[in-house]
Order: C-alpha cells, then sequence, then structure tokens
C-alpha cells in the first residue's frame, strides 16, 4: 500500500486493501462464484507444492512454493505479526501492536494492536479514535514557523487519510525510538476541514474504511515525502502537507525533511537501517491465519545477518524500475501492504462482480516476472502461482493466501504484494544517503 504525491507521480500506486473491503463481509456471503471463463495464458510448467487440494489446482499447476520459517519473535529486535481477522475482517493484512508514548518519556503509553505492516510505505498512522484522549492530548502538534498546524493528506490509488500530523515516543517490541518521531493522527480533524486538494476518491480515516487501527510503513525510505515536500518551490503544488492555522483554512505548505512523517526504525538506537518480514510457509489453498515475525536490523544482531540470495538495489522509494513482465518493461515492488500480486495480464480471465478486480483463471497458472535493480547488472526471475480468488474465497474462515492475484491498471506496475512473503525472508535496507550515511536502498529475499 503506497502514498503518493498528489499529483506528479507516475506510479500506478495499488492500495490493495481498499480494492478488496468487500472481502470484509466475507465470511457472511461465503464464497460466492466469481465469473471467469477460461484463464487463457499457458498453464504452469511447474510442480505443485504438494499442500494443495488437486481440485482446486482443476489440471493446472503451481510453481513450488519458499519454505523459510519465522524465527520466534522472542528477541528484543523482533515483535510477532498476524494475519488474521484483523481489525475489521479483511483478508491477507499483516499486522503488528504498537505501543504510542507522550513525547520524551515512557509513561503515559498506549498499545494499539492490528496497525497495518506496510513495506510500501513510510511513516506510522493511527486512526485517531483508537487513540486515548488522555494520551492523544499529550502528542504535541507539528507546526509551521508561523505557529500553523501541520496536517497531511496521505494519498492512496482509491482514497485518502487526512489528519495532523503529532511527535510521539514510538516502542514495538523492545525497540524504542531515541526521539519523538512525527507521525499522522488519522481523522482528529474532521471533514470539514479537508482542503480542495486532497487526493480523490472516498476519506479512508475510520477503522472500518482503512481495515486496520493504523499503518506501520517501514519501507526503504526514511521519510514520508521526501525533498519534494522540504522544497518550498515545489511543496507549494505538490505537497502532501497543509498549514492549518486553528485547524481551519489548510493550504499546501513545505516542511522540513525532519518534520515529516517519519519511517520510526530509523529512530532506533542501533536496529535502524532496515528490517526483515519473516512469514511462515502456508497451503496454497489458504489458511485460517499466519504468524510471523518482524525483525528489526540488517546485520546488527546475530538474528538478522542477510541471508538472502538475491539483493537489488532500488529507488528511494524501494521500486525496481527496470524489471520486465510478459516482454514489457513494468516498475515492480515488493509490497506487504498489498493483499494480493496485481498486475495485468489480458490472458487471464477476471472475476465477476462478486470478486470484481481479482483474476478467476479456471485452473492453476503461474507467470513470471523478471527483477532487475537501478543498476541492471543484478536481476532475477520469479515465478508467483495464481488461483482463482473464486475458488480461494469459497472458505468463509481462511483469511491468508499465497495464491491471491487481481489486475492493476494500465502496464507499468507489477506489485509483489503479501503472498510473495509466504514462505520467505524479506529484507529492505532503508536509505541512508537522507540521514547521513552511505547505504542505498535495497531489497532482498
Amino acid at each position: 500500500m503506497r502514498t503518493m504525491l498528489s499529483t506528479i507521480t507516475p506510479k500506478n500506486w495499488v492500495q490493495a486493501m481498499a480494492a478488496v473491503l468487500l472481502l470484509s463481509v466475507l465470511t457472511a456471503c461465503g464464497g460466492g462464484g466469481g465469473g471467469g471463463g477460461g484463464g487463457g495464458g499457458s498453464s504452469s510448467s511447474g510442480s505443485s507444492s504438494g499442500n494443495s487440494n488437486p481440485n482446486a489446482l482443476n489440471g493446472g499447476s503451481l510453481p513450488a512454493s519458499p519454505t523459510q520459517q519465522p524465527i520466534a519473535a522472542t528477541a528484543a529486535n523482533t515483535t510477532p505479526i498476524t494475519v488474521g481477522t484483523g481489525a475489521n475482517s479483511v483478508i491477507n493484512i499483516p499486522t503488528v501492536s504498537v505501543t504510542i508514548c507522550q513525547p520524551n518519556t515512557n509513561t503515559n503509553c498506549q498499545t494499539i494492536n492490528n496497525i497495518q505492516v506496510d513495506t510500501g510505505s513510510f511513516g506510522l498512522r493511527v486512526v485517531g479514535s483508537v487513540l486515548n484522549a488522555s494520551l492523544l492530548n499529550t502528542l504535541t502538534n507539528v507546526t509551521t514557523s508561523t505557529g500553523a498546524q501541520v496536517a497531511e493528506c496521505a494519498t492512496f490509488a482509491d482514497g485518502y487519510t487526512w489528519g495532523s500530523v503529532r511527535n510521539a515516543t514510538v516502542r514495538i517490541g523492545s525497540e524504542t525510538t531515541t526521539a519523538p518521531v512525527p507521525l499522522q493522527i488519522i481523522g482528529d480533524l474532521g471533514t470539514a476541514s479537508v482542503p480542495s486538494g486532497c487526493g480523490s476518491g472516498s476519506a479512508e480515516n475510520t477503522v472500518s474504511d482503512l481495515g486496520a487501527n493504523g499503518i506501520l510503513g517501514i519501507g526503504t525510505a526514511p521519510y514520508d515525502c521526501g525533498v519534494t515536500c522540504a522544497n518550498a518551490t515545489t511543496a507549494a503544488t505538490y505537497s502532501n502537507y497543509y498549514a492549518c492555522p486553528n485547524g481551519t483554512s489548510c493550504q499546501r505548505t513545505a516542511v522540513p525533511l525532519v518534520q515529516q512523517v517519519t519511517n520510526p526504525v530509523t529512530k532506533f538506537a542501533t536496529d535502524n537501517n532496515g528490517v526483515i518480514v519473516q512469514m511462515p510457509p502456508i497451503s496454497n489453498t489458504g489458511q485460517a491465519s499466519a504468524a510471523g515475525t518482524l525483525v528489526f536490523g540488517v546485520g546488527t544482531q546475530s538474528n538478522n545477518t542477510f541471508g538472502g540470495t538475491q539483493k537489488y538495489t532500488t529507488d528511494s522509494y524501494g521500486d525496481l524500475n527496470n524489471s520486465v513482465f510478459n516482454g514489457a518493461p513494468v516498475q515492480a515492488f515488493l509490497d506487504s501492504g498489498s493483499n494480493a500480486y496485481f498486475f495485468s495480464d489480458s490472458t487471464l480471465a477476471l472475476c465477476g462482480s462478486n470478486y470484481s478486480g481479482f483474476y478467476c483463471p479456471t485452473s492453476a497458472q503461474t507467470r513470471t516476472v523478471t527483477l532487475s535493480g537501478e543498476n541492471s547488472t543484478v536481476t532475477g526471475t520469479q515465478s508467483i502461482g495464481i488461483l482463482s480468488a473464486s475458488t480461494l474465497f469459497s472458505n468463509g474462515s481462511n483469511y491468508a493466501f499465497n495464491d491471491l492475484a487481481g489486475q492493476i491498471s494500465g502496464n507499468s506496475s507489477f506489485d509483489l504484494g503479501l503472498p510473495f512473503f509466504y514462505g520467505r525472508y524479506v529484507y529492505y535496507g532503508i536509505d541512508q544517503t537522507l540521514l547521513g550515511g552511505a547505504q542505498l536502498p535495497y531489497v532482498g529475499f
């Protein structure tokens, strides 16, 4: 799930969670039938992983599933990840617990469960209604040089979150920020204050609309907007940030990097150069839940050495811009905040209106994408399996899926969403160049 600048980004970011909010009623409606005639395209030449119902494959096959098991979430630099019913019964939403405290203290704290783990965005966002008033009132506002309250419109593909930017001490597992970090309080300013230039689509300012109590953006960027929003010239047109005197009459404004919504990992004392998302292997026909581990730091402890076989330098936002799918260039990205694979393939049958936007091939399918790093010297092919969404959703009690796929508008993006993470350790190296370091952003697995 990606935040985006309001107007200039060329990317078709997938806010996959919103694309499938209809699945919050999955248990009630049961399987339902997606449409979907012939799947088209060639079937997979790979073998099934052995944990699938052969009837679900319907004569097709799937590539072998990865088999890495997450480490126990018992060390100080780890915290459990859970995929299940979550805050609003949305499928494939990985969540953790985050503790928010009054700035510069370890007192007056509140632990918030069901915060979505999102490697496709940057910074912490919490729905204001889940915070105790006694804590919320102590979270100091980020302000402009003239004293105006700063708010942010975080824009996604189908909607936006709107709310103030405030400072808090953040703890995840046993890792605590060494200084207060700016975060977005979603929905605390009310709809009347939303500026006319704030995104498009619907507001996602409640737990019901968002599908989680908040979003933990821990991708490769240290700040959610960067120099575009820090530079007065570009910020006047493109900034996500607004100056709101007395909480009203909000106008776009430049915000220095240190006041922007910040990836909290960068403020940990030692394990601050990246993260590892570890999810267990699961059945190819889905299962009720999955338990993984979020590890902080890469190469900073004995439990977080880089063990991947493929490592790709990315752009600042974690994208692999030189990748190829079906012979055409695509911008690929590994995004735990997308609950399916999302790409464009006219040879795959789409589901009917029950599961609009998802693929419903008549038999199991395999597709292959070639990933390439920024320097184009490191490339690798990855095969993904696809089962009909109608088949997968026929068991209304399942919330974890490793072969769910859907359509993305246009042909220029390939979103390796949460299904890609099952059975893998996925590494994210945070861009250190804006923090005085030399490490370039990367992903690996």
